[in-house]
Formats: C-alpha cells, structure tokens, sequence
C-alpha cells in the first residue's frame, strides 16, 4: 500500500509525517529557528590540525567547530603525498589491487590541511549532543533525480535500483543528457538517486542543466564570501520532502498551510510536475495529525517501553556509545509450549524494532537482544524477518548473525539527531539520567493545541496554567507567536504559574466573562 506523507506548519516548526497502512513510520522536524543544516556548504578556516587523528577541526560560523577526517578531503596536488602504514591483516594494500604487501595507504591530512587556511566544507553530520558537525570537501549539490559532484568523474546509482536493465538504461540516458546538454566540458560526476527510475533522457537534461547552473552560483560565492560564512543552504523541509518523493511509493501529500501548499505545487511545477496532482491542501478544521494519531504516536515514541500486540514489550536504552533494545514475552505466554511462545514473540518484536528505528531516527551502534531461542532455525527465521521488515528503510544500515550471546548487532547511518535529541532536554531533576519535553517543545504543544480547539468552544479568552519555565518562554521568546495565535483566534490568551507543576504539565481553560 503507498504511503501518505502529512505537513504540518506552524510559525514555530514544520514536521512531515510518512503514514502507511495507518501506522506512522517516519517523522521528520525543522524549527524556524533550527533548521537542518546538512547539505550546507560553508567557506570556514581551519582551527586546528590533528595527525594523531588524521583529522581538523574547521570554524564554519556554528557554535562548535566542524571536524574533517582526511578522507574527506579532497586536493588533487597532494593525492600522491600520503603515508604507509601497516595494515595488519596482509591481505592488500588498502587500495583494491590485492598487490599483498601488507601495507595500508591513507592520506596524511598535515599535507591537505593547515591552521588558518580558507576551505569550502560541506556538512555530511548535524552536530549531536556535544559534536560538531561532521565535514568533506567532498561537495555536491542535489535536484530532484540527480546528485552533481564536481570533483569526481564517474556516474554512481542508487543501490535501491536494483533492476540492471533499469540501471542501464538510466547511466545512457544520463550520459547522452550531458553530452546533449554541452556539460560534459565542465567535468564532474553524477549519482542517480531512486526517484529517477523510468524518467526519460528530457527530464534528466533539465536536472542537468539546473545542476550545473547552480554550481556556478555556488562557486562564485566561494571566491566572494570571507570565512566563516554560509555558501550554500538546501531546500526547507517541506520542499526537500516534494524533491526526494518517489511516485511509485507516495498516494498523496497533505499540508495544512495554505502557503507552503503553494510553495509546494510552484515547486512541484518547475522540477516534479508528475507530483502536482498528488499534492492536496488539508482545509479541515481538526489539526491534521490529531486526525491520523501522529501525536499520540509521538508521544509513545518519547516512551522506553514499546507495546507489542502479543502481551510482549520491547525497552529502548539510549546512550551516547549505543542504543539496546530489549525483548521481553511480558503477558505472552503463548498455547503450546515456550519455545513457540518465545519464537512468536520474537517474530513480532523484529517487524516492530524496524518501524521504531526509523520512527526514533536511532543511528549508530544498535544492540538487540531477542529472547533466546534454542533451534537454528527460529534464529534464521527472526533474522530474516527483520532484515525483510527494514529493506523500506532508506539509510544505510548493516546487520550481523546472531552471536553466541544471542545478541544482534546492527549499524544504522546517523546523520541527524533522533527524536528524543530533537523534542527533549536532559533532566536537571534525575541529574540528565532521563528526559523531559524541553520549555520549548512544550510551549509549541499548548499553542497548537489551543489553535486547534478553541473552534470547538466558545469562550471571551483562554487561560493557560503550566511550570513557570514554560510560562516565561510564552510570554518571552514565543510572544511574538502568541501575538499572532490571539490575532488568528480572536481572543486573548492569559497565562498562571502553577508552581507544583513538572514541566510538561498544563491546563488550557476557556473562560467567559
């Protein structure tokens, strides 16, 4: 069944919500004043070189500065300066070729990089937790089918293509669109992404052509703009969420903002035009993700137990090493006998651990320890069912066996932060050992809430009572949108500290005069 993507915009924030057979399995996030910052190109300087790392750090303008492996950088001048170390396992030389000498080739970043230089980085990493962002010199930029790198000379696709005679076709198709188009002077390589199956030589000539009009913009600003400073920004959420749509996955997109619907459609109209019937504005009154329970699946996100249809549960641990995921049968105890109840519960645990990962954008080392099963077989079968339950999930991932403890272990690409990262903050009253809505998230929540139910009511104006945390942020750096939430419900908004409130506790009351 084809999903249905969901926008919901406030002043505040835009989320997008990807639903399919009734269950929310994706949630993206951007505030107004937090937006993602991957794909960002910065002109920065360089701060400090590390060759015990092989690494730098490079100030870009954010809080923290960026870090850059040697890997990531590209200079053509120095490709031949590296250094030879010993690999250990004899088994190649580190470049593919297999020659045998036991010897490692890497770059040596004291020949690539030096404190003070200027150097056009873009993030590949949103900074998480108390990391900066992670860098390459490695630039690209992206459109709708394509991804333009300038500094490689070959054509890559997605590994999510998986017909060859498809793959074909698309590599000739794009081939004769740059030659048709005159870009083959310019040089660079190109990746096809997955929404580029069955597009036509036409469509992938104005990618092109849009590609490398771009990239000219890009680097002019390069030899304009002083360090550290902002080159390049990627498309706001809402219309990155229009450009990386696959038709064929995709039954309709409903936004709830009459604006960014238009944004939308003119966008969708210049890159994708296939996509504008697909595209709907949600003009009901109920709020768009109460209608469809997004928010109450959010807030069980939040939540280290997760409910399994069985009686079993799973636990989600969260650590800034890794995330373990426990499962438990619970009130399971099955018909027949243990093993079946154990193996049942597994099963499940398996296609539930796949909708969360995704649900939560947990990324890094993940530790699932199913309940022990004792015949091979039960092994094999979770452990396909898993593997089959994230083949939908578009990061990059890699799963292992079942080791001898029993334990699956599994890396899944992080590139942003997860949910809770996103909507909470440590907790200064369990000394950061657990989390709370942020004041922030909180605010937000009341805001919308009374947006979306104050047409059910009638009432002279709204009282609000919450922790003196929340209050302060309503009426310091949220009053600008509480000014306009009154103006758009044409009532007055008051607000009371209740001291015995935690901070994600409130009370929205209509009162009458």
């Amino acid at each position: 069944m084809k999903a249905e993507v969901l926008v919901n915009v406030a002043p505040t924030e835009t989320r997008v919500a990807r639903v399919e057979n009734g269950l929310l399995l994706e949630l993206a996030i951007e505030r107004t004043n937090k937006r993602s910052l991957i794909g960002n190109i910065y002109q920065g300087t360089v701060v400090r070189v590390m060759p015990g790392m092989q690494a730098a750090f490079v100030d870009i303008g954010l809080d923290k500065a960026g870090f850059i492996h040697a890997n990531d950088v590209v200079d053509e001048a120095n490709k031949d300066r590296r250094i030879q170390t010993t690999s250990g396992d004899g088994d190649g030389d580190g470049d593919g070729n297999g020659s045998g000498n036991g010897r490692a080739v890497r770059l040596d970043i004291r020949m690539l990089l030096r404190e003070g230089q200027s150097v056009s980085v873009q993030i590949m990493k949103e900074p998480i937790g108390t990391k900066g962002a992670r860098l390459t010199t490695q630039l690209s930029v992206s459109s709708r089918y394509l991804v333009y790198m300038p500094d490689v000379d070959h054509i890559g696709i997605s590994q999510r293509l998986e017909q060859e005679e498809e793959r074909e076709r698309l590599r000739t198709q794009l081939e004769l669109a740059i030659e048709s188009g005159g870009m083959s002077e310019e040089g660079g390589g190109y990746i096809i992404r997955t929404v580029a199956e069955g597009v036509s030589e036409e469509e992938l000539s104005i990618d092109v052509t849009y590609l490398h009009r771009l990239w000219r913009l890009v680097k002019d600003r390069m030899g304009t703009v002083a360090a550290p400073n902002n080159i390049y920004q990627d498309l706001p959420l809402a219309l990155r969420t229009v450009r990386d749509i696959a038709m064929e996955e995709v039954a309709v997109v409903r936004v709830d903002s009459r604006g960014v619907f238009k944004e939308m459609c003119d966008f969708a109209q210049r890159f994708c035009p296939e996509l504008l019937q697909n595209i709907e504005y949600y003009e009901d009154p109920r709020p768009l993700f109460y209608l469809y329970g997004v928010e109450d699946e959010i807030s069980k996100a939040m939540e280290r137990k997760v409910l399994l249809k069985s009686g079993g549960h799973l636990v989600f641990d969260q650590t800034e090493a890794m995330t373990t995921i426990d499962v438990n049968t619970g009130g399971f105890v099955g018909r027949h006998n243990l093993e079946e109840t154990i193996f049942k519960t597994n099963l499940e645990a398996a296609v539930s651990i796949a909708r969360q990962l995704r649900l939560r954008n947990l990324g890094g080392i993940i530790i699932i320890d199913f309940i022990d099963m004792l015949d091979p077989e039960h092994q094999r079968q979770v452990l396909r069912r898993l593997e089959k339950s994230l083949e939908s999930d578009r990061v990059k991932m890699n799963i292992s066996r079942v080791s001898e403890l029993g334990l699956v272990e599994m890396t899944r690409k992080r590139t942003s932060e997860n949910l809770q990262q996103v909507l909470c903050e440590p907790c200064d009253a369990c000394h950061s050992r657990g989390y709370l809505k942020s004041a922030e998230t909180i605010s937000y929540d009341i805001m919308r809430e009374i947006l979306g139910t104050t047409k059910s009511f009638e009432s002279d104006r709204v009282l609000v009572i919450a922790s003196a945390l929340v209050i302060d942020r309503l009426l310091d750096e949220d009053a600008k949108h509480v000014q306009s939430l009154e103006k758009h419900i044409e009532r007055n908004v008051e607000f009371r500290v209740e001291s015995t409130y935690s901070q994600e506790q409130y009370d929205i009351i209509p009162v009458n005069t």
